[in-house]
């Protein structure tokens, strides 16, 4: 009988022991520095993975990449998700759509196709929103 290990990282991404890059969001004033690790952003952003291949550095010191176009907040929510797959939304559709965008510059496709599948079956108010915002922008 087949066997599922528990693969919820999230007490990883709470240990402050062990981490080896940190991420700092946001722009001043608002910035908040983030301690995640390097394997597990690399196998779950593919945008990631491109800043970190190229921003490659000695195994013994701490990686720090800087992403200001990024809320605080709605990169906690991503970081959550990152690590145990697991999307806590609340009904702020302003913060839905931030983290659809976030998850759009991170390419998170998973999640953006989750998101927009919600979008369009589970709030179809919201969506007529985004539609109605983005034709009266073009």
């Amino acid at each position: 009988m087949p066997v599922q290990f528990f693969t919820n990282y999230i007490e990883l991404l709470k240990d402050d022991e062990y981490h080896d890059i940190t991420i700092e969001v946001g722009e001043d004033p608002n910035v908040k520095i983030f301690r995640a690790h390097k394997n597990i952003l690399c196998y779950r952003s593919p945008y990631l993975r491109q800043i970190l291949s190229s921003n490659k550095e000695n195994n013994n010191v701490l990686t720090r990449i800087k992403l200001p176009n990024v809320l605080p907040e709605i990169f906690q929510t991503i970081l959550e998700y990152i690590y145990d797959g697991i999307l806590s939304l609340n009904e702020e559709t302003l913060d839905f759509f931030k983290i659809l965008d976030a998850a759009d510059n991170l390419h998170l496709q998973e999640l953006i196709d989750y998101l927009q599948k919600y979008l369009i079956e589970d709030k179809p108010e919201a969506s007529r929103i985004l539609f109605k915002y983005n034709g009266s922008t073009s």
